[in-house]
């Protein structure tokens, strides 16, 4: 009767592989029953590391025939185990178990992919908002347009600010609207503004000169003191009450609200000024009216600056624009 041979026991106790050969034969038959690897038998296969052994045979007779196993410890499991044969004999009937690379967890690549962008996009978007004003004015700089903003404006932005004042805030106002943003705005970034007082024709009413030019300007200043030193002021003054219509209502302009001085209660402030603060915060003036304070390249310029509209180049000649295609091909 041939012999019957199975290999149906697997079973792995922390590092430890241990493999059961179960055989049915007769019980004449005196066949040996072993393991072998490379055509010899693991025990003198690996006679000095003793890492694979074979274990003592165990049998359970039934009636007509028995039941034999026979198992393959395998100690410490190594590459070179992979895609090797490992053969269960006996007599002439034989069966292999070969180990295999145990299959990646999917499971744990898209989790762990998952997380790793999640991380990522996180780093990217904590860095963007970190640098998020140098990132736009670089852009801006590096990718700026050729030509006019063609949408009727005339102005870069009308400047509102209180008046007239009495004591050091006067000066300190009549110094940040009259010689600091020309100076920083307009020459140093080329942007123009309208300042009442200093662009208006005298004699003109405060109301039409306001009514015309708001509407010619793509952005609106107010610059604010504390309440307590401005009692009265931008409190429903015709100024007032024309640009902030026009900037909040009519126009949907955007308005950059600065503080000369940190203002920590707005209850007294007009509702108009409220809203704004609420809406789109307030730049705190963080200079000394000294020179330094007087560059483009300060955190509190850039700051305005990334509030106001994109500046563009004057549209070249058409020996400029030669000159530039000639440069280009030449690079």
């Amino acid at each position: 009767t041939p012999e019957r041979l199975k290999q149906n026991g697997l079973t792995m106790a922390s590092s430890t592989l241990i493999v059961d050969c179960n055989i049915t034969d007769v019980r004449e038959n005196t066949n040996l029953r072993c393991w072998k690897v490379n055509n010899t038998q693991v025990d003198l296969y690996y006679r000095e590391s003793k890492r694979i052994t074979e274990g003592i045979e165990s049998c359970v007779p039934f009636a007509q025939y028995n039941r034999y196993t026979v198992n393959i410890t395998f100690l410490e499991v190594k590459m070179e185990d992979y895609g090797r044969h490992f053969v269960c004999h006996a007599g002439v009937s034989a069966a292999y178990i070969v180990l295999k690379l145990p299959a990646p967890d999917s499971q744990a690549y898209l989790i762990g992919g998952f997380i790793a962008l999640t991380g990522v996009a996180v780093s990217i978007m904590c860095i963007y908002n970190f640098f998020k004003i140098d990132i736009v004015l670089w852009y801006r700089g590096a990718f700026r347009s050729i030509g006019s903003v063609d949408d009727g404006k005339l102005y870069d932005a009308y400047v509102l600010y209180p008046k007239p004042l009495s004591g050091s805030h006067r000066w300190e106002v009549d110094v940040m609207v009259l010689k600091i943003l020309p100076e920083v705005l307009e020459r140093q970034c080329g942007y123009k503004l309208f300042i009442f007082g200093r662009d208006d024709v005298p004699g003109q009413a405060v109301a039409s000169v306001t009514d015309e030019n708001i509407k010619l300007c793509r952005r609106l200043i107010i610059i604010i003191v504390p309440e307590s030193l401005s009692f009265g002021l931008l409190k429903n003054t015709a100024e007032e009450q024309i640009t902030v219509y026009n900037a909040l209502i009519q126009d949907g302009m955007k308005v950059i609200l600065i503080e000369l001085e940190k203002i920590k209660d707005y209850t007294d402030m007009p509702e108009s000024i409220k809203y704004i603060r609420q809406k789109h915060g307030a730049i705190q003036w963080s200079g000394d009216f000294t020179e330094e304070s007087q560059s483009a390249k300060t955190k509190f310029w850039k700051k305005v600056r990334f509030h106001m509209p994109p500046r563009r180049c004057p549209p070249l000649s058409p020996v400029q624009l030669l000159m530039h295609v000639l440069c280009l091909y030449s690079g």
